[in-house]
């Protein structure tokens, strides 16, 4: 097998961000576009001859094609050894796991996340880094630049590897070994969590209902869910990868894990539900008669860490993404330790994290996750709830009722309005910036505007400013507005608003939440305009 150097035209248009290059099927399928985004990719590393390339992804629709291109390239451009999940098939956070324990130089995970999959759904590719997280904004902006000028790229002349075959295969120079994609990653969990009394809590009755949502955590769910920690068959339901997600939208929310919801609101539904997405990165959390914002659950999980055995000795800090709530900032006040508010996109967290500032970390929109990998872990969070669960012997809403009357509840939600004309979402957003110094001291339905900004963060850790993160309003009482643009889609735009209010310890916490936020969603309404410039009567999905 020689290594062939193939012309070709750039023509990639985006620039990929922490989540990647995403896009739909038909335009990754286009002749080269994979190999070119790939070799922009290797184009802009250095130092990978000879080392090991972690290659997986969630199943979705083109990912087999995707890998053998991917594994074909690699091969001419010099790693050794390429480590690729059997059937092509990684979570997100397993993915990091593997990086990490093989001390591997980098990895590519093939995944739109929560997206939809299928022939005209989305798909997309992502570099992790050698810490396991994603690849930060100085290689990102490389391969932009790459891309736009790339005129050949390197593959090798050979023939799809067995994907389906555990074992050692070659392709040119390099090794590819196909593992077993669920091993390392239980063995990590076996090491964070007591599986002891988790399968003394199953054995006592406990119930509960896993969605793998036809994703990638369907086979990771039943090996250690069902199979090592004695959960009933039938426990994980949706177990099952499909690459069109058996043609559903694989986002463990309200909207599309309702079914889940309704039942765990009925006396004769199970004690706890849980649900992840395509790529297992994030997580949905309900218990009896009680759904667990994101925002709670990370607190809840920081306050009561210290149940689980990986975290007995306490956690170093907490950091959050700054749309999630502050309900985390009063777990890490009491505690007193580190309190981190970054942008959103996991990469922020990384750096805390290597530098031992933070221990767990979580984004409002389902993502939590702790030390133990560079990247959110659906199933992580939903074993340490189960690990707490079976220490403290309370249901998940008496110890959500308890955290409450500790610290306060925080009402709050999110708004989305999904595939958004672009050019309405950025002018409302430029429109709202503009008007940001002309709001404080203000009031607005009775509250008055404390701040108004457009976030920057300042990395503790390397001195980096990221600019222009979304737009805050923060009113006296303490309540918060926040607006922002969402990168995670691959049609229009998303604008995401995030609605927040807080009520002290002995005030009262069994209002509907929606009700509770009434009047934050309508000066949010008057200062932005979204239902008015976008002509949407309602979000398209409420959390």
């Amino acid at each position: 097998m020689t290594v062939q150097t193939i012309e070709t035209t750039p023509y990639a248009d985006q620039k990929p961000g922490t989540s990647g290059l995403r896009k739909r099927v038909p335009v990754f399928s286009q002749p080269n576009y994979v190999e070119n985004y790939l070799q922009a990719i290797f184009d802009s590393l250095d130092g990978f001859a000879g080392e090991t390339l972690v290659i997986g992804g969630d199943g979705r629709f083109y990912n087999d094609v995707a890998i053998q291109k991917a594994i074909r390239i690699a091969s001419a451009n010099g790693f050794g050894r390429v480590l690729v999940g059997q059937g092509g098939l990684l979570s997100t956070p397993a993915a990091s796991n593997l990086i990490r324990k093989y001390k591997a130089f980098g990895g590519l995970v093939l995944s739109a996340s929560h997206n939809p999959g299928g022939p005209d759904g989305d798909f997309g590719i992502k570099y992790n880094i050698g810490n396991g997280g994603p690849a930060p904004e100085k290689i990102t902006d490389a391969v932009f630049a790459r891309s736009q000028v790339i005129e050949s790229y390197k593959t090798i002349d050979s023939p799809d590897i067995d994907l389906g075959a555990l074992g050692r295969q070659q392709v040119g120079e390099m090794m590819v070994e196909v593992i077993d994609p669920v091993a390392d990653y239980a063995e990590l969990m076996q090491a964070l969590f007591d599986f002891d009394a988790i399968r003394a809590l199953f054995a006592s009755g406990f119930r509960m209902t896993f969605d793998a949502m036809h994703a990638i955590t369907g086979p990771y769910a039943k090996v250690i869910i069902e199979g090592q920690l004695g959960a009933s068959a039938g426990t994980v339901v949706n177990g099952v990868p499909s690459p069109t997600f058996n043609d559903g939208h694989p986002d463990p929310n309200l909207v599309y894990c309702k079914d889940m919801h309704d039942l765990l609101m009925t006396p004769e539904g199970p004690d706890f539900g849980a649900a992840s997405d395509g790529d297992g990165d994030r997580n949905l959390i309900i218990g009896k008669n009680r759904f667990v914002t994101p925002s709670d659950s990370l607190a809840l999980l920081a306050a009561n860490a210290h149940l689980a055995p990986g975290y007995k000795s306490g956690i170093a800090g907490i950091a959050r993404s700054m749309p999630t709530s502050a309900a985390a900032d009063r777990v890490a006040e009491k505690l007193g330790i580190e309190m981190h508010e970054t942008p959103t996109g996991w990469k922020f967290f990384g750096n805390l994290l290597d530098a031992g500032r933070v221990t767990i970390c979580g984004e409002e929109s389902a993502g939590t996750g702790s030390n133990h990998v560079r990247e959110k872990d659906g199933l992580w969070a939903v074993l340490l709830w189960l690990n707490i669960l079976a220490a403290r012997r309370q249901g998940v809403d008496e110890i959500v009722r308890q955290h409450w009357a500790t610290y306060g509840r925080n009402y709050y939600t999110r708004h989305d309005y999904e595939e958004v004309d672009a050019a309405i979402a950025n002018a409302l957003v430029d429109d709202l910036r503009g008007r940001l110094p002309t709001l404080p001291g203000q009031v607005l339905n009775g509250l008055e505007v404390a701040y108004a900004d457009d976030f920057t963060y300042h990395d503790p850790v390397d001195g980096s400013t990221s600019a222009k993160q979304g737009i805050r309003i923060g009113f006296a009482d303490g309540s918060r507005i926040v607006l922002r643009l969402s990168g995670t889609g691959t049609v229009g735009a998303t604008l995401r608003l995030y609605l927040e209010r807080y009520e002290a310890a002995d005030g009262r916490h069994d209002l509907d939440t929606q009700l509770a936020l009434e009047p934050l969603i309508g000066i949010a309404e008057q200062l932005a305009g979204v239902k008015a410039r976008t002509g949407r009567i309602e979000p398209s999905v409420i959390t």
